[in-house]
C-alpha cells in the first residue's frame, strides 16, 4: 500500500531496480552459493517467459540448434522456433523421467549450441538427481555448449529431493545461463517479475535483447517483491510444508480412487494416464471431462514431442475446499467414461 501511495511510478533502470538486483543477489548467494553481480550478471524480466525467450535470443543464430527434454513447458519450443533455431527432443522415461545420457549427447554431436533443462520439472515434476545434473554438465563441456536452466519451481520440493543449481557445479558457472520468477515461489504470478543470472558476457548480450523486447519490468512491483526477496529461511520452509500438505490431499485422494499417475518430487502438477478409458484423442477427452465431470485439464499431449495422448495434467496449487471438490467430482471419471458412448475421443 505504501508503494502504491509513494511509488516509484517512474520507469526504472532498463535492467532493472538497483535494490531488486541487490535483493537477487544476496537470495541466489544464500540458496546456491554463488555469488552474482548485480549490475553485470543479473537482468530482470517481464516474467521467465520473457527471461527465457532473452537468453535464447542472446546466444543463437538462426539455424542452430537446441536440445530440450520432452516432456517440455511448451514455450520451449516455440522459443527457439521463434529464434530461427531448430530443437531436438531428447526423451524423458516415465515412471521416473529418467534420460538415456547417449541421446542426450547424440544431440550434441548433431551440433546442438544449448540444452532447456527446466528443473524441478512441468509438466512431470522430476527434480533432477546429482547424479544427472552432473551427467548433463560434463556433456556440456565436452561440447562447448550452453545450458539455460528454468528454475521456477525451486522452492517447491517434496522430501526427500534437493534442488540442485546447475552453476553451481565444476565448470558450470560460465556456461549457465540462469531463468527465473518471483512468480511460484511468491504466488504473484500476475506481477510478471523475472530474471537472467549469467556470465557479463552473456548479460550484456541480454540487457540487449530485453531493451526491445519490453523495455523494463514494473518499477512500483519491484520495490514491493523486494520485501519477499528479504523473508528468511521460515517463510521457505513454510512454503514447502504448504504444498507439500496440497500435495498429499490430492494425490492421495487420486490413489484412493484407484488411477495411475505421476507423484511429483517437485513442482506442482500430475500426469494422470487415462488410458483406461481408451484414450485416442487426449485435447477432446480433456474438452469431455470438463463439461462432463467438472474438472478442468491440460491435454498431456501439448508437453509432449512423442505420440503420447494417454495423459492429462492436473494443477493442484488450490484451496482445500477445490481440491476436495475435484476429488469428489473425480469419483465419476470412471463410471462416466467407461459408459459414455458416441464420443469423438475413443
Amino acid at each position: 500500500a505504501e508503494v502504491a501511495k509513494t511509488g516509484p511510478h517512474q520507469y526504472a533502470i532498463t535492467w532493472g531496480a538497483t535494490n531488486f538486483r541487490e535483493a537477487l543477489a544476496r537470495k541466489q548467494k544464500h540458496f546456491s552459493g554463488l555469488d552474482y553481480d548485480p549490475n553485470s550478471e543479473i537482468v530482470v524480466t517481464c516474467g521467465s517467459t520473457e527471461a527465457m525467450m532473452a537468453a535464447m535470443m542472446s546466444i543463437t543464430n538462426p539455424g542452430d540448434k537446441v536440445a530440450i527434454f520432452s516432456p517440455f513447458y511448451e514455450n520451449y519450443g516455440a522459443d527457439t522456433i521463434l529464434t530461427g533455431a531448430e530443437p531436438i527432443y531428447i526423451p524423458l522415461v516415465p515412471p521416473d523421467f529418467t534420460f538415456d545420457p547417449e541421446k542426450l549427447e547424440d544431440a550434441f554431436r548433431q551440433g546442438a549450441k544449448a540444452l532447456i533443462l527446466c528443473n524441478p520439472s512441468n509438466p512431470c515434476g522430476k527434480v533432477f538427481t546429482l547424479q544427472e545434473m552432473t551427467t548433463i554438465a560434463d556433456i556440456i563441456k565436452k561440447y562447448d555448449a550452453y545450458i539455460i536452466t528454468d528454475e521456477v519451481y525451486e522452492h517447491i520440493l517434496y522430501a526427500p529431493h534437493k534442488h540442485i543449481y546447475m552453476a553451481a557445479l565444476p565448470g558450470m558457472r560460465e556456461r549457465t545461463i540462469t531463468c527465473n520468477s518471483l512468480s511460484k515461489t511468491y504466488s504473484i504470478t500476475g506481477w510478471r517479475l523475472g530474471y537472467v543470472l549469467a556470465s557479463p558476457e552473456i548479460i550484456d548480450r541480454v540487457k540487449k535483447v530485453h531493451d526491445f523486447l519490453t523495455v523494463g519490468a514494473a518499477a512500483p512491483l519491484m520495490e514491493a517483491a523486494v520485501t519477499g526477496l528479504n523473508f528468511g529461511d521460515d517463510y521457505y520452509q513454510e512454503l514447502q510444508a504448504h504444498y507439500t500438505h496440497m500435495k498429499q490431499l490430492f494425490v492421495g485422494g487420486l490413489k484412493d480412487l484407484g488411477f495411475t499417475f505421476t507423484d511429483p518430487q517437485g513442482a506442482y502438477y500430475v500426469l494422470m494416464d487415462v488410458s483406461e478409458f481408451g484414450v485416442r484423442d487426449d485435447y477432446k477427452f480433456a474438452e469431455w471431462m470438463t463439461r462432463e465431470v467438472g474438472v478442468a485439464t491440460v491435454p498431456g499431449s501439448s508437453f509432449f514431442r512423442e505420440d503420447v495422448h494417454n495423459l492429462v495434467r492436473f494443477h493442484f496449487a488450490k484451496e482445500d475446499a477445490t481440491l476436495q471438490d475435484a476429488l469428489n467430482r473425480l469419483e465419476s471419471l470412471r463410471k462416466k467414461a467407461n459408459a459414455a458412448t458416441d464420443v469423438d475421443w475413443r
